[in-house]
């Protein structure tokens, strides 16, 4: 795993959290809210490294929908922690890790479009 990217690794790390977590929710929540949150960040973690193999005139297109997924991850974080799905601790802790996910996102596609 040396060749892995820092924000593939910070992404693994959340979703791996997340899905620790979607076993302690609520059944009613579990199986609606936590499996489409864990969907989410699939989909953005496979955005995130179709960038990494992409060539760089390409690799925005695909950082922009990575960015689109982060923003509706943290979207559904949200909901999770107004309806108290699962424990508010952990939401909180993912919640940041997403952010800083987010920020990484954010450089890499200030970088690419420069």
């Amino acid at each position: 795993m040396e060749n892995t990217l820092p924000i593939l690794t910070k992404s693994y790390a959340l979703y791996k959290s997340i899905v620790e977590n979607n076993n302690y929710a609520e059944k009613r929540w579990r199986y609606s809210l936590c499996a489409t949150l864990e969907k989410t960040i699939v989909e953005m973690i496979g955005q995130l490294v179709m960038a990494k193999a992409a060539p760089k005139q390409l690799k925005a297109g695909y950082l922009i929908r990575a960015s689109a997924h982060q923003e509706l991850c943290s979207m559904q974080l949200r909901m999770c922690m107004e309806l108290e799905a699962v424990n508010q601790t952990k939401l909180y802790q993912s919640h940041a890790a997403l952010t800083e996910v987010g920020r990484m996102l954010g450089g890499w596609l200030r970088s690419c479009q420069q």
